[in-house]
């Protein structure tokens, strides 16, 4: 029997690597999606076009809304679960929605509040966020209103080399920051620089505890930030194929599949 490992986090703690047979339970929401995430309780968020969609725990359809007028989301954000963060790059737009998926307050206007080429954003705490500023190539985080509160500085300069990420989270008050040809870089809450966690090639990445989970060419594996060891990620042999996007919650694992996204569900 083909060992899976199942990089559970209680507490920030790798549970164990267990048999096939300890899944105990298998969602499977249809569909071609563009992007998904998901967040602590359990809940789905698909992104199908300009059409946000909502999943609870069993994989049931709870919530849809368009955001036609606010153009192409890039980053869906699920930092503060049923308060997910949406961003679109090209309009420089980042809205909060709330727990029916409507934007909570005021669509905030990145360029008219002196942010003309943010090309990155995420959820922080205390409702902030963190923005990736490509003119000034800094990481910058601001508040509620865009004010600014802490600012890396150029990372250029900082780094002897131009960085181009590609997407970022904040876990536990640090800032992750994937680049697929520097690594994955690591900035404290006042943006200070701290480390590069040496992944090349990441698509997609989620940090939960100790545990960064990455997908890099088309596989899905986990880095132990305590001992810096890369282990495989298998995938059960029913569910294998073109994987898009993986994602772990609690004793979950989320697999972006061309035509639909798989939930198993493992023992604890």
């Amino acid at each position: 029997m083909k060992q899976i490992l199942i990089a559970l986090l209680s507490q920030g703690v790798l549970l164990a690597v267990c048999h096939a047979q300890n899944v105990t339970g298998r969602i499977v929401i249809e569909g071609h999606y563009d992007r998904f995430t998901t967040d602590e309780l359990g809940n789905t968020y698909v992104l199908r076009g300009d059409e946000l969609e909502l999943y609870d725990k069993h994989g049931k359809s709870w919530l849809r809304n368009s955001g036609k007028t606010f153009g192409r989301i890039h980053t869906i954000d699920a930092f503060y679960s049923l308060k997910p963060m949406v961003f679109s790059p090209e309009l420089g737009q980042i809205a909060v929605l709330d727990n029916t998926l409507s934007v909570q307050g005021s669509v905030l206007n990145l360029p008219r509040n002196g942010f003309p080429q943010v090309r990155l954003a995420c959820m922080s705490v205390q409702n902030h966020f963190w923005l990736f500023d490509e003119r000034d190539l800094s990481v910058i985080r601001v508040d509620a209103h865009l004010r600014s509160r802490a600012n890396s500085g150029r990372l250029d300069q900082q780094l002897g080399v131009t960085p181009g990420p590609s997407s970022m989270q904040e876990h536990e008050n640090w800032l992750y920051m994937n680049d697929p040809d520097l690594g994955i870089l690591v900035f404290d809450l006042f943006g200070t620089y701290s480390r590069t966690i040496p992944i090349l090639g990441a698509s997609h990445f989620e940090v939960r505890g100790k545990m960064l989970y990455f997908l890099a060419e088309g596989k899905f594996q986990v880095y132990d930030m305590r001992t810096f060891e890369i282990l495989p990620f298998p995938i059960p042999l029913e569910e294998e194929g073109e994987l898009l996007n993986a994602r772990v919650e609690m004793n979950r694992v989320y697999l972006h599949l061309p035509e639909r996204i798989v939930i198993l569900e493992f023992q604890r």
